[in-house]
């Protein structure tokens, strides 16, 4: 296919980049805002000859991913904060296992039902591992379009390369708009990295069955298991870690990712027009997060703006990489309500005494 660029929603995107980086099977339930993801899914993964299900529930869906990848497939699921929520044991039930999979989350308000306006409340529930148990996945956050297919496309090489399910969480701002989009190359399926754990039994190659589970009831082993995964963790810290800072001296750096990243773009050209010189420190994994850049950051002295849609959950990395070296401010929203430009450059000049 060729590499013009395109006008894409940033769900077809995602969809577009998944396809293209060798997804075999896609397992999703409708929900609003991603519903565009599962649509084109349904339409271009069946042309191709590959499979598309949509399943009774959240929870078949990824359970379904689970029993794919673990034969051998590039899985993936998508939906929204409460459909991702119901995912979350069999996601745990992954990472016990050791499944690379692939879930997008585009982010509506809650808690609850909430609203299906655009959030970035999902951010503890992703870092945090989100079910039962010591875990972690990786999580991808993309700012626009591009990197929604090009972060899309990353997660499933960084899913098999690390054995571990990889989260794209975008916010249904990102989910909903259109624009220019360069989408990544077509994989050759017969080009996909080798599983040699896949399940299952080969009749006549002296190969033994192979199970998958994430199930020891042995504590020792138990607590081997997951320390011998805690230091792939370590080892992903220190290859994965992904973010962009923008304006470097500065007198006030903002910290933001997806749309709030895009508003405090525009705060700055703001602050430009007044010779304020604000900077902005984005993550682009939120885990692993980048708390050594920050940290160095912080010996500068100089204030930071945390902005997410979200009452606070972003600011507490934040305050954890700063470690009291420089003032940590909040400027959140929820329910659905998108901070502004002139609202978070108001809010650095009330900081900075301007």
């Amino acid at each position: 296919m060729s590499e013009e660029k395109l006008l894409m929603k940033g769900n077809e995107a995602i969809a577009e980049a998944a396809i293209r980086a060798g997804c075999t099977a896609y397992y999703g339930y409708p929900i609003t805002p991603q519903n565009e993801l599962t649509a084109y899914m349904a339409r271009h993964m069946l042309a191709r000859g590959r499979i598309f299900i949509q399943a009774e529930s959240e929870v078949s869906a990824i359970n379904m991913v689970y029993g794919s990848s673990a034969a051998g497939a590039r899985a993936m699921t998508s939906s929204s904060s409460p459909g991702v929520s119901l995912k979350q044991e069999g996601i745990s039930y992954a990472a016990g296992a050791d499944i690379p999979l692939v879930v997008a989350n585009v982010v509506r308000g809650g808690p609850g039902l909430g609203s299906i306006a655009p959030s970035q409340a999902d951010y503890f529930q992703s870092t945090r591992g989100g079910g039962h148990g010591d875990y972690y996945t990786i999580v991808l956050a993309p700012k626009s379009v591009q990197e929604a297919a090009d972060l899309t496309y990353l997660a499933f090489e960084l899913a098999d390369t690390w054995r571990i399910p990889v989260i794209l969480q975008a916010d249904g701002m990102i989910g909903q708009m259109m624009e220019g989009v360069v989408l990544p190359p077509e994989r050759d399926l017969k080009t996909l990295p080798k599983r040699d754990w896949v399940v299952g039994y080969q009749a006549g190659t002296g190969r033994e069955a192979r199970h998958i589970s994430s199930l020891d009831l042995v504590p020792e082993n138990l607590e081997a298991k997951v320390r011998a995964r805690f230091k792939r963790y370590e080892q992903i810290k220190a290859k994965e870690v992904r973010y962009e800072v923008i304006g470097e001296d500065a007198d006030l750096y903002m910290v933001a990712y997806g749309t709030s990243a895009r508003v405090c773009l525009g705060a700055k050209k703001l602050a430009e027009k007044a010779g304020i010189k604000l900077g902005l420190f984005r993550p682009i994994t939120l885990w692993p997060f980048p708390e050594m850049a920050l940290s160095k950051l912080a010996e500068k002295g100089k204030p930071f703006l945390t902005v997410e849609m979200s009452m606070g959950q972003l600011v507490e990395d934040v305050r954890l990489s700063v470690l009291g070296r420089a003032p940590v401010h909040l400027l959140g929203h929820c329910g659905g309500v998108i901070p502004t430009e002139e609202e978070v450059f108001a809010e650095a000049k009330r900081i900075l005494g301007r």
